[in-house]
């Protein structure tokens, strides 16, 4: 099988990810990122023997730091077949006329307004309709989240409204400095926060609203949701549909003790996961609740690893290498992915 050539530009939180998910796929190679500050992470990049590019103006900065540098990101981007970026908000956006006039699919991250791409992404909702798409926004972190259930219980019964709360995480664990420490803080307090209209560009005409806080905490994101169906809905049907779909995990509160994202990071920690990485959502069992066409539940976002995979079928979908269910099912595989309980 010939694979093809995949850069990334941008080698953070998410690159570094999407990075290390690149070189575990069959029908994919990583030729190299982009990153413009020769810190840690490049040093890492560099150990790796990951290839790395920067911008002209910073290549004497990395040689002074002895990290190896195999060009510009302009040199990468030329050799590549599509490129992912994951630069900071709303940098991926001045890096996209560069993808445009030399002919390469790319990949956006949720922090790029949704009109920087030909359309948003999430794998279990709209996979088939960004088959051969040349830019494609893989929605953020929140969004991704809420999109995995709302499209999953869509499979149950129409979801027709959806009332939810995120309580964010306030900071990465390496972002030093940021907060709040001591505060939960409106996100906005304005209703809706941009998290429903990003749904939106998803899944068109749903009746959402959403709320959000932040809280001191750098683990995970928890959201609380009601979502409103058409039909009547079962509590046992909800819980085996979420035990048979790829990336959405139960955890039983009172079976496991595990009752809070702390817990299932330590949990991660414990099975040996990569930089306790959970990209699946995390449903707490217990607060599965219906009450006729109504149901209410929470679960955590793993904000640093959720919207890995998505990136990975993304490329698949851009490039029309898989259907969606083959490039859900070797995404998972590779990357260790789980459904079912997550003990």
């Amino acid at each position: 099988m010939e694979k093809v050539k995949v850069a990334v530009n941008g080698y953070g939180t998410i690159g570094k990810r999407v990075a290390d998910a690149i070189r575990l796929q069959p029908d994919m190679e990583l030729i190299g990122v982009g990153k413009t500050s020769p810190n840690y992470e490049a040093i890492i990049a560099d150990k790796k023997g990951i290839k790395i590019y920067t911008v002209k103006d910073n290549l004497g900065k990395f040689e002074k730091s002895g990290i190896r540098v195999a060009g510009t990101i302009e040199d990468m981007v030329k050799e590549a077949d599509i490129v992912v970026d994951t630069t900071p908000n709303g940098v991926g956006a001045t890096y996209k006329p560069l993808y445009q006039s030399l002919g390469k699919n790319a990949l956006f991250q949720g922090g790029e307004k949704a009109d920087v791409a030909d359309i948003s992404f999430s794998a279990l909702c709209n996979y088939d309709e960004a088959k051969g798409k040349k830019y494609i926004r893989v929605v953020s972190c929140n969004t991704t989240g809420m999109l995995r259930i709302i499209c999953t219980m869509n499979k149950i019964s129409k979801v027709e409204k959806v009332r939810a709360t995120i309580v964010r995480r306030a900071a990465d664990p390496k972002e030093v400095k940021r907060g709040p420490i001591n505060s939960i803080v409106p996100d906005p307090a304005s209703v809706p926060s941009h998290h429903a209209k990003d749904v939106l560009t998803v899944i068109k005409g749903i009746d959402i609203v959403t709320m959000a806080v932040i809280a001191p905490t750098t683990l995970m994101h928890l959201h609380t949701m009601v979502l409103t169906v058409k039909n009547k809905v079962n509590r046992d049907d909800i819980i085996n549909t979420f035990l048979n779909t790829p990336r959405i995990i139960l955890v039983n509160s009172s079976r496991t003790t595990v009752s809070s994202t702390a817990e299932i990071i330590e949990v991660s920690r414990d099975m040996g996961r990569v930089r306790y990485d959970i990209p699946e959502v995390v449903v707490f069992e217990d607060s599965i609740y219906t009450n006729g066409n109504e149901v209410f539940l929470m679960y955590g976002v793993h904000q640093e690893s959720i919207v890995v995979p998505e990136n990975i079928d993304a490329i698949r979908a851009s490039l029309g290498l898989m259907g969606k269910e083959e490039s859900i099912k070797v995404t998972n595989d590779t990357l260790g992915i789980m459904k079912g309980y997550l003990l």
